[in-house]
């Protein structure tokens, strides 16, 4: 039998639990599965996981996180908005050696917690003064390099972003370097298809409805580039911006893209946050992903998902980190979860057949949505071999078995239970340690105590 052959004691598959699991993978991809094979292969551990997509990352903001937690005037309420000047203020420093050190680190955090695909919705195009780069994809390359040194996987969106608001009022200073034509844009994602591999997927990003106006849309997706990968939007995070979207365009914003564009599986809607009922049906039968990303949601004062009824819509979903004030996929299905059940008041909330463990249709959902949205194969037979391996030896997992284990994994408490990961069939992560952690730390933090101190 040719190709590495490893074992699981327990392997949870998008079809639920398989027993003494056999995978053979070949050239970083399981090319075969099955059940009830005890004792074939290198034993991977006792549980086992398929990898986490990270479906929505602007990966300069970690070196921010918990940077923006103090009240601005006493006489005003602080707001997404009073954050993103923050944020502006943070991101006009960063050039692309500081940008891949700071991605580097934080990709390495994403596979310690379990994601092993990340999706890059990236705008820091150009310099800070908003001229491009002597090589207009040096921000992107950054990011592609610092993916490759961390081990994981990368969807790189690049961002369209072309106009200040539904009024298409210029870019502000803060925004320039975000700013780019469609021409030049669609030049920058058919540069970047070349580098394309098993690790490397590229994607259509438009920033939101007020920062690309219908024509320019309406070009991107006409483009044949936009017809070969996924589709990213933010939409409706921001109760101004639907009221906004209804001043200018007659319809609220995720209405508006149903009734304008071909929303198919391709997209994913990210954030998603203010639906109306008829858009939450809309968007389940359409395909798309909502991109949820909860603890950001929380952290900006956002608003929640209204989850049950999308469930209840069959819609699919996946989640993200985002702004990165938290990084965990544990994190981000817990509270999922959570906000509902403080809506409700009740417990439970995602799941309706009595017995049905939420720990398990949260994290087969969220593979499901984010594997969709990164424009990966599902988990399975000819998927990349992307696993991660819970740690035997936690009191945290002593006396679970493949019944309670992902509810004890979501729900138990934040002490880290990912031992090892693996990537593409590469172990990037072993024993709770990265390959390479000490020197990506090393350089983060330099680059970090660089831009506080400029």
């Amino acid at each position: 039998m040719q190709g590495e052959v490893f074992h699981a004691d327990h392997l949870f598959t998008p079809d639920g639990w398989v027993r003494d699991a056999r995978l053979r993978l070949e050239q970083g991809r399981i090319v075969a599965l099955e059940a009830d094979a005890p004792g074939s292969g290198e034993r991977l551990g006792r549980f086992v996981l398929p990898g986490m997509p990270n479906l929505h990352s602007h990966a300069f903001q970690r070196a921010m996180a918990g940077m923006a937690e103090r009240r601005g005037s006493s006489s005003s309420q602080d707001s997404f908005w009073t954050w993103r000047e923050t944020m502006y203020a943070f991101a006009s420093t960063i050039g692309p050696d500081e940008l891949q050190a700071i991605a580097t680190q934080l990709y390495v955090e994403m596979l310690k917690a379990g994601y092993t695909q990340v999706c890059e919705f990236h705008y820091l195009h150009h310099a800070p003064d908003g001229r491009p780069h002597a090589d207009p994809a040096a921000m992107s390359l950054a990011i592609i390099e610092a993916a490759r040194e961390a081990g994981i996987g990368l969807t790189l969106l690049p961002v369209l972003y072309m106009t200040g608001g539904f009024d298409e009022r210029p870019l502000s200073e803060r925004q320039r370097r975000f700013g780019m034509d469609v021409q030049a844009y669609l030049r920058l994602i058919e540069g970047l298809h070349a580098q394309q591999s098993p690790m490397l997927r590229v994607g259509i990003a438009l920033h939101s409805l007020r920062a690309v106006p219908e024509q320019a849309l309406r070009e991107v997706l006409a483009s044949p580039l936009a017809r070969e990968g996924v589709i990213h939007i933010h939409i409706a995070e921001q109760i101004s911006e639907v009221e906004e979207c209804v001043a200018a365009r007659g319809a609220r914003p995720v209405r508006w893209l149903l009734d304008h564009a071909e929303v198919d599986a391709r997209w994913c809607l990210v954030h998603a946050t203010h639906l109306h009922e008829g858009e939450i049906e809309g968007v389940a039968r359409s395909g798309a992903v909502a991109g949820l990303c909860p603890t950001t949601e929380a952290n900006l004062g956002d608003g929640l998902f209204p989850l049950e009824k999308y469930l209840e819509a069959n819609g699919t979903l996946g989640v993200g980190s985002d702004s990165h004030i938290s990084v965990s996929p544990v994190e981000e299905l817990r509270w999922l979860e959570y906000g509902q059940r403080l809506i409700a008041r009740q417990r439970n909330i995602t799941v309706r057949e009595a017995g049905a463990s939420v720990g398990e249709y949260l994290w087969k959902a969220a593979l499901q949505g984010g594997a969709r949205a990164s424009g990966l194969a599902p988990f399975g037979m000819g998927s990349r071999a992307d696993l991660i391996v819970l740690d035997d030896a936690s009191p945290l997992l002593a006396a679970r078995n493949a019944r309670n284990m992902l509810d004890s994994f979501l729900f138990a408490g934040n002490t880290p239970l990912v031992r090892d990961v693996m990537v593409n069939g590469e172990w990037v992560v072993r024993d709770s340690r990265h390959r390479d952690e000490e020197r990506i730390a090393a350089r983060f933090r330099n680059a970090v105590q660089a831009l506080a101190s400029g």
